[in-house]
């Protein structure tokens, strides 16, 4: 595969920016195998962004010949509280990840799967840990911690002000040459590059990725003073939010029932979480067929080629939003039909960490 087509890969939707091209082309033309990595506090059940879309670019990356790690951040969510701080159910819950992404097409034996835990044993970690706290002033750190999912006001404990430092240090711990990640966590990403230039370490190009907005549609929380980053945070897929999302082992009737409530104005195209499905998933920049169907009194079936094509028809009012909902319904139902399958024998797993979501 060529360059380019390796760049293309990595630009592929759902990626919103990469933090430099330059850098990332450069990377390309000098190492035939670049590492990478993506980040999770295992934390709950995974819906579209955390299950689909991660499994989505994971094989984006590793066709583009990038060797990837997929980093379950156990200590992570231990600090930010997640399964109520439970560290036997936050390791479980970063086993059932392995388990999603694998059944939706990750193959385990080009993805490597590291633990915090694994880091956080060697002392030269800690070293890299207090290098960027002393590099840091409290401010800087301070609006670093939007990260975790909270806003500035909301931090409890000491703990919480090293977690921008220790996800710093994940990256330059494993000498990443591309960092990914939603773009929730752009700050902690330019925090890392001025800290490596400061720590003379490798400074890692970064990929960021569209965040999926929660199907109750666009809100704004107050997590930057960005108004169109602070609704891209605040309105996100959120696990702990069942009727806003859809869990990648949702049966076809929840699918449907969830995509039937969801926020979808008619003739509106910005901040539409069934658009975004249709955009960031089943489209994902390419030419393909889409077909909608419906009534022959209502127009009949029509199918679609493009993601803006379905956008301007939409726009127009020539697609009735229960009809594109139905379609996109049925896409996603086939879409995560592997996954579906995969779980169906193991409600247990599920229903203990659906029980043990804190936040």
């Amino acid at each position: 595969m060529d360059i380019e087509e390796k760049i293309k890969l990595v630009n592929r939707v759902p990626t919103e920016e990469v933090i430099t091209q330059e850098e990332l082309r450069n990377i390309f033309e000098t190492n035939d195998s670049p590492l990478a990595y993506q980040g999770f506090e295992p934390s709950g059940l995974a819906h579209l962004g955390t299950g689909l879309v991660t499994a989505l670019k994971t094989i984006d990356m590793i066709n583009a010949g990038i060797k990837f790690i997929l980093f379950l951040a156990d200590w992570h969510a231990w600090i930010n509280e997640k399964m109520s701080g439970n560290m036997e159910l936050i390791r479980k819950s970063g086993e059932y990840l392995k388990e999603v992404w694998i059944s939706l097409g990750v193959d385990k034996r080009k993805v490597k799967f590291i633990w915090a835990s694994d880091l956080c044993s060697d002392l030269s970690y800690w070293e890299k840990v207090i290098r960027i706290t002393k590099s840091t002033t409290i401010a800087r750190m301070t609006r670093c911690l939007t990260i975790m999912g909270r806003k500035e006001g909301e931090m409890q404990n000491v703990a919480q002000y090293i977690y921008p430092a220790m996800q710093a240090s994940d990256i330059l711990q494993m000498d990443l040459d591309i960092a990914c990640a939603g773009m929730d966590q752009r700050k902690a990403h330019m925090l890392v590059r001025e800290m490596s230039e400061k720590l003379k370490l490798k400074k890692p190009t970064c990929v960021h990725y569209h965040l999926l907005m929660g199907l109750t549609g666009p809100k704004a929380s107050g997590f930057d003073k960005d108004s169109k980053i602070d609704i891209s945070i605040s309105s996100k897929m959120s696990k702990s939010s069942p009727k806003a999302n859809i869990f990648v082992h949702d049966s076809e009737e929840e699918i449907k029932e969830k995509i039937k409530d969801a926020y979808c104005p008619a003739k509106i195209t910005e901040n539409n979480p069934i658009l975004e499905i249709a955009e960031y998933i089943i489209f994902r920049g390419e030419e393909k067929e889409f077909t909608v169907h419906r009534p022959e009194k209502f127009g009949g079936d029509v199918t679609f080629w493009s993601y803006t094509e379905l956008e301007d028809a939409f726009r127009k009012g020539e697609l009735h939003p229960l009809d594109l909902k139905n379609s996109v319904a049925e896409t996603l139902i086939d879409i995560l039909e592997p996954c579906r399958k995969h779980f169906k024998n193991k409600k247990e797993i599920i229903e203990v960490l659906l029980k043990g979501v804190s936040r």
